[in-house]
């Protein structure tokens, strides 16, 4: 049986104020119980409430003994989450290069049910923002 209640997403971040201005920006919310200080804030995402901590590196590097993957020349993780609609899709996209993050995937359909876009956070981090219409989906 499976004890887990909660689950805690960490990432590196060179600077908090700059990753917490980047996704106030798009939209997210902090727990203030995770994020009065220069080392941590925590993003919490969706009804689920799944939580991303962003941890300054020095602090993560110290959690994990273990180098930092550069972000500049490969992928540790690919973030996915849902949107509620075509135009959501279309105004994360907009909100995330307003906000400094690059948009390394335009809105587009793809496979014919699904319509999404990817970008990079601040600190190189990949979201993928995805509308799934679940009527299109092939059976």
């Amino acid at each position: 049986m499976i004890m887990t209640k909660e689950l805690w997403i960490n990432l590196p971040v060179k600077d908090i104020s700059v990753s917490k201005d980047f996704f106030t920006k798009l939209g997210f919310s902090f727990n203030p119980r995770f994020s009065n200080n220069d080392n941590m804030a925590c993003i919490t995402i969706g009804d689920k409430s799944i939580n991303v901590m962003l941890i300054k590196e020095l602090m993560f590097k110290g959690f994990t003994k273990n180098n930092i993957a550069d972000t500049s020349q490969a992928t540790e993780v690919l973030f996915s989450f849902d949107a509620e609609s075509r135009d959501e899709v279309d105004e994360m996209a907009k909100k995330a290069t307003d906000a400094g993050g690059n948009l390394f995937s335009p809105p587009g359909e793809s496979q014919g049910w699904m319509y999404g876009c990817a970008f990079a956070d601040p600190d190189g981090h990949r979201w993928n923002v995805l509308y799934m219409d679940m009527s299109k989906m092939p059976t």
